[in-house]
């Protein structure tokens, strides 16, 4: 998008020394001012295009960059480096000792180091996929904060199990004279620290260091920058605290926040102009992010006139939820709006399971940027089908380990030492033990009742009668996570077999829904984009994305803010994520609230009340504007009505005072 530049875009532009803070809203044009920079210190300050560093956090966004400076320059080869801090850190590491790619251990290579080790130490977990996702994310975060391993307490297994792991692992990387990504900090910070001959060459050469995404940096890849920075302090840094939404990964919007006390000359410019979203957007958004309190202060203001109210949807349950998308998806369309300026955007990818269904049922094209996982895939939904696989009379014996102690029968898993079952033999093998007999018999029982019942009554029983639900309820307190994440893919598990009436059929749809997701996926590589689609995204992956529509699924309580979310620094990353999502759009926002789900009454996001105008606000004496009628002083409210006195019409409209809060016609 082409956009005129103002005059604060031009106040960063034309910054030549000294440390720089550049806060840049959604739609503020913060490419535009970096690359536009980086040419006005070669063209303009006369400096050395070798001296200039341009550091973002994707390949993807650091090619685009380069390619939009080149072209600004027409076409001179300005040696400037472009890169991520992976690649500009790898860059320091290969000429100090030598690195060479074949040393970079590949995610897959990391997983199966972990799968080994995990498995020679015998560890209970239900999802080995999950478990080496969440020791991964550890490990990256311990890196990336340089903490003592010996500090650091898991939230994915016990300490002292973790801390094996952990060393393990390292040991492993350091036989194979491998490193991963996360080492590539570590070692480029001690490199730096400890060699300051070498830390002045990298001084010397890069005179000037540009950062994109400043909110995204982590505590090492900030230290790095602050040695590399030197006594000359040309850090020039551009980005919004208030989309810092990746503390999972050691990103702290804190970091931005101290950049000032770290650099104290440093000059701070706000981009304050949304070019991207239409007036009530960008009034909405604002009201919203205010509650946060960990922030710098900013008044955003919209380039781009009203378009139309911020939508808000109370709808009762998912499955109208997923038709009524469907629905204006197709209305859209019809309008003229392409499926690529579409965007469903959900806080996790499950979320929008419903939607995918719909969607494919109707052949609507889209693309996801999460992979959608497959629920019939979880442990949980496996252990239900391993169930209801031994009452049809499967007596595999892969089957009922799924299912052996799952709950808790105190059942030894040798003896089911045979590729088939047999229960009666083993009972016979037990004898002398009254409390196996006992449950082995209580187990035969409920297998004999569970032979002939509805796949959701099934789960049900296994759930209540079988005790199935407190053992997940014992689990998730032995891992201290809610138990409602466990227990709500039961619900969604039942929700989805209430339309099959006998076992086949629902196997028969778990079989077509895993191949139709499979196609899909299959269909999403090949197009390589170039096929019009619908864009499905959690909030995560949709920042630096926008659109003319977006529909943010699901605005409730537990949802967005996601239940996880406990502490008040938990709180304002929710609410950052949920910013993200709303600023993605242009000109049309759809938010959903669901009444109920899972037969359980849902209250509305919090974040839904803050986006909506503040009844506050609405009292004799302000000044508003209004789409419609311009600029205006209210003069009367009561429980009904709002009359306002419009200047540029010398008169008085009066207002239906619940239609104004619901969609928040005004702006005080």
């Amino acid at each position: 998008m082409s956009i005129v530049l103002n005059d604060a875009q031009n106040q960063a532009i034309t910054h030549i020394d000294g440390p720089c803070l550049v806060l840049a809203g959604p739609g503020s044009g913060k490419t535009a001012v970096i690359t536009r920079r980086t040419q006005y210190l070669i063209e303009d300050a006369g400096v050395s295009p070798e001296n200039i560093l341009v550091i973002t956090f994707t390949k993807a966004a650091a090619t685009e960059m380069k390619e939009r400076f080149q072209m600004m320059i027409q076409g001179a080869k300005a040696p400037c480096t472009f890169g991520t801090f992976h690649s500009v850190f790898f860059m320091i590491l290969r000429r100090a000792y030598g690195y060479n790619h074949t040393q970079v251990l590949p995610e897959e290579q990391k997983r199966n180091i972990l799968k080994s080790v995990i498995q020679s130490m015998d560890l209970e977990y239900e999802d080995e996929e999950e478990f080496i996702q969440d020791l991964i994310s550890e490990i990256t975060l311990i890196k990336s904060e340089y903490m003592d391993l010996q500090y650091y307490y898991s939230t994915t297994c016990g300490e002292n199990e973790f801390r094996q792991i952990y060393r393990q692992y390292e040991d492993t990387l350091h036989r194979e004279h491998m490193i991963d990504f996360d080492d590539m900090l570590v070692y480029t910070y001690e490199l730096l620290k400890e060699r300051s001959d070498i830390c002045q060459m990298w001084r010397r050469k890069f005179q000037y260091i540009l950062i994109d995404e400043f909110q995204d940096i982590n505590r090492i890849q900030y230290e790095i920058v602050k040695l590399l920075a030197g006594e000359r302090q040309n850090v020039f840094v551009v980005g919004d605290d208030d989309q810092s939404i990746y503390r999972f990964r050691g990103a702290k919007p804190e970091i931005m926040l101290g950049f000032q006390k770290d650099f104290p000359n440093a000059k701070r410019i706000l981009l304050n102009i949304n070019y991207r979203s239409s007036q009530e957007i960008v009034e909405g958004s604002q009201r919203l992010i205010s509650n946060n309190s960990k922030r710098y202060p900013k008044a955003i203001e919209g380039y781009r006139p009203y378009v139309q109210p911020i939508c808000i949807h109370e709808i009762k349950t998912v499955e109208e939820e997923g038709k009524d998308v469907l629905e204006r998806i197709r209305a859209y369309k019809k309008s003229g709006i392409s499926y690529n300026e579409m965007a469903v955007i959900s806080r996790t990818n499950m979320e929008a399971r419903r939607v995918v269904d719909i969607l494919m049922e109707y052949n609507i094209p889209f693309r996801m940027r999460d992979k959608l996982p497959n629920c019939y895939e979880h442990w949980i939904a496996r252990q239900m089908i391993c169930y209801i696989r031994i009452a049809m009379g499967s007596r595999e014996r892969s089957d009922f380990l799924q299912i052996w102690n799952r709950p808790k029968r105190y059942l030894r898993r040798e003896w089911l030492s045979e590729p088939q079952v047999d229960l009666n033999n083993i009972q016979e093998q037990v004898k002398d033990k009254n409390w196996a007999v006992d449950n082995i018999q209580r187990l035969c029982f409920d297998l004999k009742r569970l032979k002939n019942m509805a796949p959701s009554s099934a789960i049900q029983y296994i759930r209540k009668e079988m005790g199935y639900e407190d053992y997940l309820v014992e689990y998730a307190g032995q891992h201290r996570i809610k138990p409602e994440e466990l227990t709500d893919i039961l619900e969604e598990l039942q929700m989805m077999a209430k339309p099959y009436e006998t076992y086949e059929a629902w196997f028969q749809h778990i079989q077509e829904y895993g191949e139709r997701l499979e196609e899909q996926q299959k269909r999403q590589s090949l197009s390589e984009k170039q096929e019009e689609a619908v864009t499905l995204t959690t909030m995560h992956s949709a920042k630096g994305l926008e659109y003319q529509v977006v529909f943010v699924l699901e605005a409730n309580e537990g949802t967005t803010p996601h239940k996880k979310a406990s502490k008040p620094e938990d709180m304002e990353e929710e609410r950052r994520m949920f910013y993200v999502a709303v600023t993605r759009a242009k000109n049309y926002l759809h938010l959903y609230v669901l009444k109920e789900k899972y037969g359980k009454t849902l209250q509305p996001s919090r974040f839904i009340n803050e986006i909506r105008l503040d009844q506050k606000q609405l009292k004799p004496g302000t000044v508003v504007k209004h789409r419609i009628y311009g600029l205006g002083t209210i003069t009367y409210v009561n429980e009904r009505k709002i009359s306002i006195y419009f200047d540029e019409l010398g008169e008085t409209k009066t207002l239906s005072r619940s239609f104004v809060i619901e969609q928040g016609l005004l702006s005080c």
